[in-house]
């Protein structure tokens, strides 16, 4: 079966050890080293922030389980954009493949792309010009890579996800052992830090958690995919909170609450604190190889989006097509691809992100209000079932609904400039329908 192609024309190469280092790899990007400190802003004690990445973490696991579902049901390539098309019709997948092409996919990789270099330029004093060209050819690199198949790109994303594993390992290591802090302060209360609540100090770190969904996009890649993918994302969640629960540890037992608040790049400053300039150093490669490691699975993913989109008529049909021998979307990858490397060398990347951020979890939310419309066309006849159904689906809508509408209340502006780029694609479905009559894609089955 593996070496079959399936009805999307996809080959199944991908192993459940493959499989569990997307998930952990799409997750762990640049956040846990860079932004712990603004949760801790938002909390009054260690313990109050621990508490803050834990119960982020099962909220996002209860969304994994219900993608691992919605996976089993649609082992096919395309994620929550077949999800989207099939319970809320075209146009909703479109909204979503087009959100993700202008926006979401294209500007985190520009945006990671440019942490990567960044810490890549300070640890081999290359001058700030370097950046812009080398986070392009971090993105030319890691496109470039998976144009010649799935199994090279995945030995490469499994290479990437181990060595950020390491990094991390040394770090909560060096944090817990090394810095003789004893962690006596882990769990301290910091006089005079008010706690703003769950919500406002989640913001930040669901962020973090962000990524878990691209498994999905690649089902049709999937060996045993009724049973891989619901032991994959489970396995990976798991995996990626233990890891953030034992960093922001090792954070608190070096800084304390208070120190991490007031830090901006907490990694290097454990590791300039254990090992001086020579840590710091240590930890940036981990950073730049963790931040290389998310651009290869975000473009990877979102350029199975767009070959899928173009195979149901709602894109170009030159991006459905795939490569006679390695089977991969190329033009897909290179469109998408591109567009990143311009938002990266133009700089404006930041500013998108800023407007569109939330629709990334706001996608997440309607992925998983899918699973209603399965339930009920379909039946709980499924090889894999989320437990606690409808309660535990239903606390994952209400949650990251609330998100969406905190993230608009405190930052109207650029929600309202994201809400209007998603719009924007409304018209642009239409025109495209008309210019190129299609009938409504039947849902796909193997």
């Amino acid at each position: 079966m593996s070496d079959s192609p399936t009805s999307g024309g996809y080959v199944r190469r991908l192993s459940s050890w493959d499989a569990a280092m997307i998930v952990v790899g799409g997750i762990i990007g640049g956040g846990i080293f860079l932004n712990p400190g603004i949760a801790a802003q938002r909390t009054e004690s260690g313990l109050a922030l621990l508490l803050v990445w834990v119960g982020a973490g099962l909220l996002t696991l209860i969304g994994a389980l219900c993608y691992a579902e919605l996976g089993a049901r649609r082992p096919h390539a395309g994620g929550s954009y077949v999800y989207l098309r099939e319970a809320f019709g075209s146009l909703a997948g479109f909204l979503f493949g087009w959100t993700m092409l202008l926006v979401i996919y294209s500007g985190s990789s520009a945006a990671v792309a440019t942490i990567f270099a960044s810490y890549a330029s300070s640890v081999f004093g290359l001058p700030t010009t370097a950046i812009k060209p080398l986070a392009a050819g971090a993105l030319v690199f890691v496109a470039g890579i998976n144009l010649f198949g799935l199994r090279l790109g995945a030995q490469v994303q499994n290479l990437f996800t181990l060595l950020k594993l390491l990094a991390v390992a040394v770090l909560v290591v060096c944090g817990l052992f090394l810095a003789g802090a004893g962690g006596s302060g882990v769990l301290a209360v910091d006089a005079g830090r008010a706690d703003v609540g769950f919500m406002g100090a989640a913001l930040p770190v669901l962020f973090a958690y962000s990524g878990f969904t691209y498994l999905n996009n690649l089902a049709g890649e999937v060996r045993e995919p009724q049973r891989t993918l619901p032991r994959a994302l489970l396995v990976g969640m798991l995996l990626v909170i233990a890891v953030y629960a034992l960093v922001n540890v090792a954070y608190l037992a070096v800084l304390g609450h208070d120190g991490l608040a007031a830090s901006s790049t907490p990694a290097a400053d454990v590791m300039n604190r254990v090992f001086g300039p020579i840590g710091a150093k240590l930890i940036a490669v981990g950073i730049a190889i963790s931040t290389l490691g998310f651009c290869n699975i975000t473009l990877v993913a979102g350029a199975r989006v767009l070959q899928v989109m173009g195979d149901d008529g709602l894109f170009f049909r030159s991006v459905a097509r795939l490569h006679p021998k390695h089977r991969t979307p190329n033009v897909a990858l290179l469109l998408l691809s591109g567009w990143a490397v311009l938002l990266a060398i133009s700089g404006s990347y930041g500013q998108l992100l800023d407007y569109a951020t939330f629709g990334d979890w706001l996608a997440c939310a309607l992925g998983v209000a899918t699973l209603f419309w399965y339930r009920r066309q379909q039946g709980a006849q499924a090889s894999f079932q989320v437990p606690g159904y409808p309660l535990l689906p239903l606390i994952f809508v209400g949650v990251i609904a609330w998100v969406v509408v905190k993230t608009m209340m405190d930052n109207p502006r650029n929600a309202g400039i994201g809400l209007l780029i998603m719009a924007a694609g409304v018209p642009v479905y239409y025109v495209w329908r008309r210019m190129f009559p299609t009938s409504q894609p039947a849902p796909r089955a193997e």
